[in-house]
């Protein structure tokens, strides 16, 4: 079987072709521009692990860049498509907001266009759960709750969505739309807030704590999205076009994570109580029946047994 992955060195896309890798009857195509988005250190550390295999083959390459992708791919036989790559990150979208339209929007769109004539089996899509609207009071359910975007990253992600409906009305494969809440763990973006806690903890540097603290993130642990990643490329689909929350349904707050971290670390953190920022979401919760009933997968890591490997893992 023949897989291509985007932003393969990137957080999600890394673990899942390192998992892919170990069974040797399955070939991996990645892509990944290598971006400076954050450190390119961190990206090809997890290039180099990806590279030791020797069913991986690596193309570093934009999707922004049409006529490259069409020459990169046209010889290529692929069966199923993850991607992955994006310009991620909601505050970055206000600094550079041409990067969300070109990689979320028109990256999205060349991919689709280059590989539609190929006979895909499966075309599996990151969206996120920014895509929700705060309106929602409860848990965010797939087909009942409201979209609204409240920042350009989550407007892509949602564009995202339409594209993959239009297409899977067209094309006869199935596009699988992946809203993800909250992904951390080992070898993960330093962008994100468990890690720019530590960091900070060990660097005794004041945390800011916007919202008072009281932002709750459902956050899901790596390996928990990867078996469900894994589970979902075997199942077989009633729709052309599905939509998926991943998350574990039990948010925390940031206060609650900055302690849990402290307590593993056993530092004192210095944090300050800020104000809310706004293009920040206030919550993400995330309902998980869909993903469960339909994966059988139940077996979502406790946040402190994350975290703890996680903290691990940097030693």
């Amino acid at each position: 079987m023949n897989i291509l992955i985007t932003g393969c060195a990137g957080f999600i896309g890394f673990h899942l072709a390192k998992k892919f890798l170990n069974n040797h009857k399955i070939k991996i195509y990645g892509i990944d521009n290598l971006n400076k988005y954050y450190d390119t250190k961190l990206k090809n550390k997890r290039l180099s692990i990806l590279k030791r295999y020797k069913n991986f083959t690596f193309y570093k390459l934009d999707l922004n860049s049409k006529k490259k992708l069409i020459n990169c791919l046209g010889k290529i036989k692929i069966d199923i498509v993850y991607h992955l790559a994006a310009q991620a990150g909601v505050r970055y979208s206000l600094k550079n907001p041409d990067s969300y339209i070109y990689s979320n929007i028109v990256g999205f769109y060349n991919l689709i266009e280059t590989i539609k004539e190929k006979k895909i089996k499966k075309f599996f899509y990151a969206s996120s759960s920014s895509v929700y609207s705060e309106k929602n009071k409860t848990s965010y359910h797939e087909e009942r709750s409201l979209l609204e975007p409240g920042s350009l990253y989550a407007l892509t992600k949602i564009t995202n969505e339409n594209f993959a409906k239009f297409y899977s009305q067209n094309l006869n494969f199935n596009f699988i739309g992946l809203r993800f809440f909250t992904v951390y763990g080992p070898l993960g973006r330093p962008d994100m807030a468990y890690s720019i806690f530590t960091d900070s903890i060990k660097k005794k540097k004041i945390i800011k704590l916007f919202n008072k603290g009281e932002n709750l993130r459902d956050m899901t642990y790596i390996d928990d999205v990867i078996n469900i990643l894994i589970k979902l490329k075997s199942k077989k689909y009633k729709s052309n076009h599905e939509i998926f929350n991943i998350g574990r349904e039990n948010p925390v707050t940031n206060f609650e994570l900055l302690k849990l971290i402290e307590e593993n670390l056993m530092i004192k953190a210095k944090f300050i109580l800020t104000r809310r920022n706004k293009i920040e979401v206030l919550k993400t919760y995330s309902n998980s029946k869909k993903i469960i009933k339909f994966t059988n997968f139940n077996n979502f890591t406790d946040i402190k047994d994350g975290i703890r490997k996680y903290l691990n893992s940097l030693s």
